[in-house]
C-alpha cells in the first residue's frame, strides 16, 4: 500500500477504513494534530489526523461521509486545520461544520476565515464585573438569573420544552438587548433546524442571527466539531465587533455523545457508564472559551439532555460543574400545565447575591422559594387529609404558593401558533412588584386561575373586570 506515485510530498496513502476511522500513511514529515486531509476524486472526503501512531502513520476521523474511499487512495495534507467563516456578512445565514451556508441562500461574499481552534481568553483579559443578564422570561429573572458572560444550563428530559425556551430567548435578545444569537444545533433533526429557520424568518430576528447545524445523520467527528464553529463566529463579534453575544446550544449532552463516540471508534478504554476518558477535558476546551471581556461578552445557555432524568449521571455532573446558572426542567410541571416547566426549587445561580441583584430582588426571591418550599412539604399531608385539615397559617401558604405558581408561567412569542396566546415579555421590576403583591395577600379573592398565563400583575384586574362584564347580572330578590 505504500508504494506508488503521490501527487506531492505532502501526500499520503490511505492503509486502513474502519467506519469513520481512517489510517494513513505518509512518506515525509506528519501532518500535524486536527490538520485536515482530504481524499477522493474531488476532495469531498475531509478527514480530521486525531493521533500519530508513529513516526510514518497517523489516524484520522473523517468528518464528512467515507462512502467510496479505498485502501492505497491518497490522501492530501491541506496544510490547515477546520475553519468557520467571520464577519457581520455570516448574520441571518444557516452553516455547517465547515461554515458553508445550507440556507440555499448561495455564497456569502466578504467574508474571512479563522481556526476553530482557538484559544480560551486570558485571565487578565477577563471581565471581573458582575452583571445581570435580563431575559424577559418571569421565573428566570427572578429565581435563577442568569449573568452576563456566564454559561447557564438548561435540564431536562426529552419533550419538556428545552428548545423553545431556546428560542424565546432568541427572540427576546434581539428584541430587548439589540446583541448578535448565534444558534449551534449539535445533533439536530433536520425537522428542528428548517423549522427553527423559518420561526425565526417570520420572527424578524434572523438578521441578528447565526445558525450553525450539525446534524444527526452526520458523522460523529462533524458533530463534535460543530460546537468550536459556532464559538469561533461568536468569539468574532466579541472581539472585534465589539458586540453582545448569546450563544445558545442545543444540545451540549450531544457534543459529549459524539465525543463518546469519536473515543470508542479511536479505540480509547471507555470510563464510567461507557463515556469517553476524555470527556471532561473536551467539554472544558469548549466551555471555557465562553467568558466575558473587556470588549464583550459571550452569553451561553446550553440545553443539556439529560439520560433517564438522571442529574447524576457523569454527562450532567461534568457540565454542572461549567455552569453559573441551573435551569431544570420539570415533567412534572409540563404535566400540570404550568409552562415554562422550570423546577424553581432545583433551579439556582451564583448571581443570587445581594450585593449582585440587590437587596429587595434578593429578599423577595427568597420569599417565593420559601413559600414554594413550604407548599412543596405540605402536599403529601393535603393528598392524604385533605386542604381542610391544615391550619389557617398552612392554608395561606397553599393559597400564596398556587397563586405564585401560576403567576410565574408565561405565554412565549415562539408558541402564539400553537396556541393562539399572544406573546408576553415582562422586566424584572414588574416581575418583582407583582410577587410582592401576591406575597401580601393582594389578590387572595382572585381565582387561581386569573393569574395563569398572563403577563404583568396588571392584566390580572383587566381579564376579572372583562369576565365580570361578560357574566349575567344577578338581582337578589
Amino acid at each position: 500500500m505504500q508504494t506508488g506515485q503521490l501527487s506531492s510530498t505532502t501526500s499520503g496513502r490511505v492503509i486502513a477504513i474502519r467506519g469513520s476511522v481512517v489510517d494513513v500513511w505518509f512518506p515525509g514529515r506528519l501532518p500535524l494534530i486536527n490538520t485536515l486531509l482530504f481524499c477522493g476524486q474531488n476532495r469531498e472526503i475531509v478527514i480530521e489526523v486525531q493521533f500519530h501512531l508513529d513516526e510514518r502513520h497517523v489516524r484520522g476521523i473523517a468528518l464528512t461521509p467515507a462512502q467510496g474511499l479505498a485502501r492505497g487512495a491518497e490522501a492530501a495534507d491541506g496544510g490547515r486545520t477546520l475553519e468557520a467563516p467571520v464577519g457581520e456578512q455570516t448574520l441571518s445565514r444557516m452553516y455547517n461544520v465547515f461554515g458553508r451556508p445550507i440556507d440555499h441562500g448561495g455564497t456569502v461574499e466578504g467574508v474571512s476565515y479563522r481556526s476553530v481552534h482557538g484559544r480560551p481568553p486570558a485571565l487578565e483579559q477577563r471581565s471581573t464585573n458582575s452583571e445581570v443578564f435580563e431575559t424577559g422570561i418571569k421565573v428566570i429573572d427572578l429565581l435563577m438569573p442568569l449573568e452576563k458572560g456566564g454559561k447557564a444550563g438548561l435540564f431536562g428530559g426529552a419533550g419538556v420544552g428545552k428548545t423553545v425556551l431556546l428560542t424565546e430567548m432568541i427572540h427576546n435578545m434581539a428584541g430587548f438587548h439589540k446583541g448578535v444569537s448565534i444558534f449551534c444545533g449539535i445533533g439536530e433533526r433536520c425537522r428542528e433546524g428548517e423549522e427553527l429557520y423559518r420561526q425565526m424568518k417570520e420572527a424578524g430576528v434572523l438578521e441578528h442571527m447565526v445558525m450553525v447545524f450539525g446534524q444527526m445523520n452526520e458523522p460523529p467527528g462533524s458533530r463534535f466539531r460543530v460546537g468550536h464553529t459556532a464559538l469561533t463566529i461568536a468569539e468574532y463579534f466579541r472581539d472585534e465587533a465589539h458586540r453582545d453575544v448569546l450563544l445558545l446550544v442545543d444540545n451540549i449532552f450531544r457534543f459529549i455523545q459524539a465525543g463518546m463516540e469519536v473515543s470508542g471508534l479511536m479505540g480509547q478504554m471507555p470510563s464510567r457508564m461507557g463515556y469517553q476518558p476524555t470527556m471532561s477535558t473536551e467539554l472544558s476546551q469548549l466551555e471555557e472559551r465562553i467568558a466575558n471581556t473587556a470588549s464583550g461578552a459571550i452569553t451561553s445557555i446550553q440545553a443539556v439532555y439529560v439520560p433517564a432524568d438522571d442529574l447524576t449521571d457523569p454527562a450532567a455532573v461534568h457540565t454542572f460543574s461549567h455552569l453559573s446558572a441551573s435551569i431544570v426542567l420539570s415533567r412534572k410541571k409540563a404535566s400540570e400545565g404550568l409552562y415554562p416547566a422550570i423546577d424553581p426549587l432545583q433551579s439556582n445561580s451564583r448571581m443570587m447575591n445581594p450585593a449582585v441583584i440587590g437587596e429587595r430582588h434578593y429578599r423577595l426571591a427568597q420569599q417565593v422559594r420559601q413559600t414554594l418550599a413550604q407548599y412543596e412539604e405540605l402536599k403529601d399531608i393535603i393528598a392524604m387529609l385533605g386542604l381542610d385539615q391544615l391550619s389557617t397559617a398552612d392554608r395561606m401558604i397553599v393559597a400564596r404558593a398556587r397563586l405564585l405558581e401560576r403567576f410565574l408561567t408565561q405565554p412565549f412569542f415562539t408558541t402564539e401558533a400553537f396556541n393562539g396566546m399572544k406573546g408576553k415579555m415582562v422586566s424584572l421590576q414588574q416581575c418583582l412588584d407583582g410577587c410582592e403583591r401576591i406575597l401580601s395577600d393582594a389578590f387572595n379573592s382572585y381565582p387561581e386561575d386569573a393569574l395563569y398565563m398572563i403577563g404583568t400583575i396588571d392584566e390580572v384586574k383587566q381579564i376579572n373586570e372583562h369576565d365580570s362584564i361578560d357574566q349575567p347580572q344577578h338581582t337578589v330578590a
